[in-house]
């Protein structure tokens, strides 16, 4: 039997058989996959280049906005991709250096988008439990030194991925049955010793989303507190809505991830076909209704969007 180490200078590849036994209807997923896709990209680019534009905008909360935006491109980027070069041309081979290349950014960019809704949380707990502070305590260079921080702690605690797979054994099957090079569909085909491997991801998965979700949870009981000792029924009213668009986009981003993580593990019984298209869902929803959610909750950011969107498609027009 062929046993061989996945390094990245190793010219075997692996093979992505994309949705299995949903193979004969890749043509028509692929529909939603890339309108989805597009839909989330020209969103996210949009929030960027409106905050870049507009001096009224340049505060905290659309710092962050700015930093989830490029975290969702970047989610979406690493995966989606190379599912449709899957579902339209058939391309289900991806060499070694790719597929590790892919496993790292799409882990690390998912634990910064993390770290980015761990800070929007703190930033509203601030904004409603302690306004008069607001503009001391959340600077613009906080803001960016915590997205460092943020992105600091990904590169830390993801970089060991690739680097432990890369040690592990491989025998004759190079299939993954998935879209894309997700760290525990890798191990699973390996011949070797997985044992390591599986424990790092089981605790990195519960350390880092236990935190965030034990932090988030922590930051909106707080806040749940003040509002209720709020007298004034329209002042509560709009703190709960400041704080509406916000558990949207936790609701959304976590519960496909924290479904993945647990069925590679635990879900022996749920069919593949599932647990890929929830996991792919991951990659896909946030990314297109993260932007829209702000837009539609964000008075002042659904304001400059419209005036954008009027000049684009009214040349001339105010």
């Amino acid at each position: 039997m062929a046993v061989f180490n996945l390094t990245p200078s190793d010219p075997l590849t692996f093979i992505l058989t994309g949705i299995p036994g949903l193979e004969a209807a890749h043509a028509w997923i692929s529909i939603p996959f890339s309108t989805f896709y597009i839909i989330g990209l020209l969103g996210n680019f949009m929030v960027l280049f409106v905050v870049g534009k507009e001096q009224t905008l340049h505060k905290p909360m659309y710092l962050l906005l700015c930093m989830l935006a490029l975290t969702d491109i970047g989610t979406s980027t690493s995966v989606v991709p190379k599912v449709l070069c899957i579902f339209w041309f058939n391309l289900k081979d991806i060499t070694v250096g790719g597929c590790l290349t892919q496993t790292f950014f799409l882990h690390g960019v998912s634990m910064m988008h993390s770290a980015v809704l761990v800070t929007m949380a703190f930033d509203r707990y601030i904004a409603i439990c302690n306004p008069l502070r607001y503009a001391t305590i959340l600077t613009n260079t906080r803001i960016a030194k915590l997205g460092l921080v943020g992105l600091m702690r990904a590169v830390f605690f993801i970089l060991p991925l690739p680097m432990l797979l890369s040690r592990l054994l491989f025998c004759v099957n190079r299939i993954i049955p998935h879209t894309y090079c997700d760290h525990m569909a890798v191990v699973k085909i390996s011949c070797g010793d997985i044992t390591v491997n599986n424990m790092y991801g089981l605790v990195m998965a519960f350390l880092v989303i236990g935190l965030d979700l034990t932090l988030i949870a922590l930051s909106y009981s707080l806040i749940m507190r003040a509002v209720l000792r709020i007298s004034s029924k329209k002042v509560n009213q709009k703190a709960l809505n400041t704080c509406t668009a916000h558990i949207c986009v936790i609701l959304m981003s976590y519960s496909p991830l924290l479904f993945s993580t647990l069925t590679h593990r635990f879900g022996q019984s749920i069919a593949p076909h599932i647990h890929i298209i929830l996991a792919n869902l991951y990659f896909l929803l946030p990314p297109m209704f993260n932007p829209i959610i702000y837009a539609v909750k964000t008075k002042e950011l659904r304001e400059k969007v419209g005036k954008y969107t009027c000049r684009i498609w009214l040349p001339g027009g105010h």
